[in-house]
């Protein structure tokens, strides 16, 4: 079990990356779900040792994450946003010397764990090609074979699935459920998809605030009987997103399909729909917009 508690971290710049950030995360994948700056990424750095908070407290287990960093490091894998390769290596090479920093000095050893690894990532027919020239999905599955040294009890992936096609997303979903099932793996990301279809828990984040968390499809059950769609004309959108709580909109065959978050069905053409997490993603961080809005506008 990961515990986050009342933690909180405000840049010199003023940004309030997160504003008492608590939440308990079990074994499993957890998705952290919000926009980019919303804060996640703060907070997988300073889960992850790489940086300190204002305030609050994190426990993994019996360990003191953010008074004992080292015990943290050596159970950890962490998979970042930006993670770069020696493009003149190649996957075994690298490996290999991840392994060795990682302390595992004998070479029969490590080269038997090397080959394990890039057989669990679907790497190993590449495994003498240079990183360089490996494709996106490749890297990131790269990524994960290096998280994986060390049986790490802890695993943190910071926007995997970003720029990945369809098929490399695939592939990336297959290994992330693999690895979750006995460990805590937290996945961060924008993308709603990643969390409906791998996460058996997960939160919203916007402005450093946890808007909401839980099994996600509880948190769809909950907006079931809340979600109206219509067809509309361009012209229209901007008349019903000032009259309704319009959460979506897309164009389709040169018309607006509208999507509405409303406790009753609105006046119009609305139909009922069943909800999505994206839905309920799209009316948290809307609220939560809104509120923001509002409590400036009360402080200007």
């Amino acid at each position: 079990m990961l515990k986050i508690s009342n933690l909180s971290k405000t840049y010199p710049n003023g940004t309030k990356a997160l504003q008492e950030v608590n939440l308990e995360i079990p074994k499993g994948m957890f998705g952290l779900l919000g926009p980019n700056g919303a804060g996640k990424s703060t907070l997988m750095r300073t889960i992850s040792t790489l940086q300190e908070p204002d305030q609050g407290s994190i426990s993994l287990d019996e360990i003191d994450v953010l008074n004992d960093k080292r015990s943290v490091r050596e159970i950890l894998g962490y998979l970042p946003q930006e993670f770069g390769v020696y493009p003149k290596l190649t996957a075994v090479e690298m490996l290999d010397h991840f392994a060795m920093l990682k302390g595992i000095k004998d070479r029969k050893e490590r080269k038997a764990l090397v080959k394990a690894l890039l057989e669990q990532t679907n790497l190993y027919q590449v495994r003498n090609r240079k990183l360089g020239g490996y494709s996106g999905g490749m890297k990131q599955r790269f990524g994960i074979a290096q998280a994986l040294l060390g049986n790490p009890k802890l695993i943190i992936v910071d926007e995997p699935t970003a720029g990945l096609d369809p098929a490399e997303r695939h592939r990336f979903h297959n290994l992330l459920s693999e690895i979750g099932e006995n460990i805590v793996v937290v996945l961060s990301t924008h993308i709603v998809e990643d969390v409906s279809d791998l996460c058996s828990n997960m939160a919203i984040i916007n402005k450093g605030q946890v808007l909401l968390a839980g099994d996600p499809m509880e948190v769809i059950k909950q907006a079931e009987g809340k979600v109206w769609q219509t067809v509309i004309e361009k012209s229209e959108l901007p008349q019903y997103q000032e009259s309704y709580n319009v959460i979506s909109s897309r164009l389709y065959g040169g018309q607006v399909i509208v999507r509405v978050m409303n406790e009753q069905n609105p006046a119009g053409q609305f139909t009922a729909e069943a909800p999505t997490l994206e839905d309920v993603y799209f009316n948290a961080i809307k609220s939560n917009e809104a509120s923001a809005q509002a409590k400036e506008a009360t402080t200007a």
